[in-house]
């Protein structure tokens, strides 16, 4: 929160604006004097103007306090301080115009959000933003065009008319077909592939990280994309928050409702570490993991990302944020998504173990050592769940009496998993398993004690990690909310070990999960 503070008072005539101001902020200067002329009020031409945005050691950026360093000055100029006192408890977001029009600013609910954290109960912003700042509970939200508007009501007397603000944005300008694409898929569209289906339903009702291998062509690509569609919708808070990301990124468009729906995100390869993890020149803003809060990221290919990239993975995979630094400026942001990797084989994406599956790899064994030595070390070990996804059988394909399950069918059982955990661990600062702290779980939410002693025989015979055996604990809490089960015992042991080290699982395990 920026305190704006002016003084006027005799001396040199000079406008001084401290507080560590950037170049769009110093140049409020001569913006916020001309609107002030053009709107009918005076300027204290005749006296040393001072303002301070405090605290002054934090740097400023943005023109999002124009309105706000302009109403300071004429409540300072105030002989009968009316101003004054109206501006007590008054968060003023806004950029001016020349003319004294308002201007949209980006980051409104992000701000608004922070403004109500600290006990502020009334915003001013521009008006078609008002809408957008209203969606914090208990906020008194007020919509002007104008900054002759703003003063009109902070005096107490009736607001005059101006234009509408003009409610162009840095959001997306454009848009194609493909971005609803993903509201057409099933997973009533996927024939056999039962074991990975079941790996994608645990891993959405425990919000645990995944990794899809197999060949090209395999069914990895279209297993991931449907994952949102099994999803439940975002709840209040969870709808507050990546709302709020998205605002802060300026993709929020002028009259965009609260956004309910799960994000899904596929970052192609070759993207830069700043797109991906946030950053920027100047402002920091956030990337596509945090734009992917509560929702999906699928990095296909993910062998082919830049090690700098796999390597940045370690922090939001296992504490769900990022955190970036620029020079003097610091920003975390939350990225608690569901990772979703998928890799090939092989760079050329044929090789297989199998001499009878008629596809030849081109690749040499050096080459594909390389190409897979993303998948070893600290960033696989926090993913939690691990498939191979084999090519669809004939006789599975041909099968007319197999009908698979519908999304909606699945998103069901998904969604009362989560009930489950949401009564669980009411009260944490966690809502599902795949977030819960190792430490936490042992104490509180243990496993039955011959599940107990089957994975301390799994940590000391060397098949888990540390790392790995709280995935598996985990994982088994999620499989006894899919099975009903009150706790996890030998049998959510041995599929959650499953899950976790990529061993097929076996066929009742599987057909159990729709009884």
């Amino acid at each position: 929160m920026i305190d704006v503070q002016v003084d006027v008072s005799p001396g040199v005539v000079v406008t001084s604006l401290v507080g560590r101001p950037d170049a769009s902020v110093n140049e409020a200067k001569d913006r916020i004097r001309t609107a002030i002329t053009n709107s009918g009020f005076e300027w204290p031409a005749t006296r040393r103007v001072t303002i301070l945005l405090s605290p002054a050691d934090l740097p400023k950026r943005g023109t999002h306090f124009d309105l706000a360093i302009a109403a300071a000055v004429l409540a300072a100029a105030d002989k009968k301080k009316i101003l004054r006192e109206s501006l007590e408890g008054t968060v003023m977001l806004g950029e001016l115009t020349l003319d004294g029009r308002l201007r949209t600013v980006p980051g409104v609910l992000a701000m608004t959000l922070a403004a109500s954290a600290r006990g502020f109960s009334r915003v001013f912003v521009p008006e078609p933003q008002a809408r957008e700042a209203a969606m914090v509970p208990g906020m008194s939200v007020f919509g002007f065009r104008s900054l002759a508007q703003v003063i009109a009501e902070l005096r107490g007397v009736e607001v005059p008319e101006a234009p509408p603000v003009d409610t162009s944005t840095s959001g997306n300008l454009l848009t194609w077909r493909g971005e609803s694409r993903l509201a057409e898929v099933d997973m009533s569209d996927l024939v056999g592939m039962a074991d990975a289906r079941f790996a994608l339903e645990v891993a959405a009702a425990g919000g645990h990280h995944l990794m899809l291998s197999g060949p090209k062509g395999a069914g990895k690509t279209s297993l991931a994309e449907r994952i949102p569609g099994i999803l439940p919708d975002l709840d209040v808070d969870e709808a507050l928050e990546l709302t709020a990301i998205c605002s802060l990124s300026g993709v929020l468009d002028i009259g965009d409702e609260l956004v309910t729906s799960r994000p899904f995100f596929a970052p192609h390869h070759s993207s830069t570490r700043v797109s991906l993890l946030g950053g920027g020149t100047g402002k920091v803003r956030p990337g596509e993991l945090s734009r992917a809060h509560h929702g999906v990221l699928f990095l296909d290919e993910f062998p082919l990302f830049n090690n700098d990239i796999v390597e940045s993975l370690r922090q939001p995979l296992e504490s769900g944020e990022v955190t970036i630094a620029r020079g003097e400026e610091t920003a975390t942001y939350p990225a608690r998504a569901m990772f979703v990797l998928a890799a090939n084989p092989c760079p050329c994406g044929n090789y297989t173990a199998d001499p009878t599956s008629g596809q030849f790899c081109t690749c040499g064994e050096v080459r594909r050592r390389d190409y897979r030595r993303k998948l070893d070390g600290p960033v696989m070990d926090r993913i939690d769940i691990t498939r191979h996804v084999k090519p669809v059988a004939k006789h599975e394909a041909n099968d007319r009496f197999n009908r698979p399950e519908s999304s909606t069918t699945v998103r069901e059982r998904v969604g009362a998993a989560r009930r489950i955990q949401l009564n669980r661990y009411a009260g944490q600062q966690w809502r599902v398993n795949g977030q819960a702290p190792g430490s936490r779980l042992r104490e509180e939410w243990p496993l039955t004690d011959a599940a107990l002693d089957a994975l301390d025989e799994a940590i000391y015979g060397g098949k888990l990690t540390r790392r790995g055996a709280t995935s598996v604990h985990r994982l088994a809490w999620t499989v006894a909310d899919l099975f009903g089960s009150d706790q996890p015992g030998l049998v959510e042991f041995d599929v959650a070990l499953r899950l976790r080290t990529g061993e097929a699982l076996p066929a009742d395990c599987v057909q159990r999960r729709a009884s």
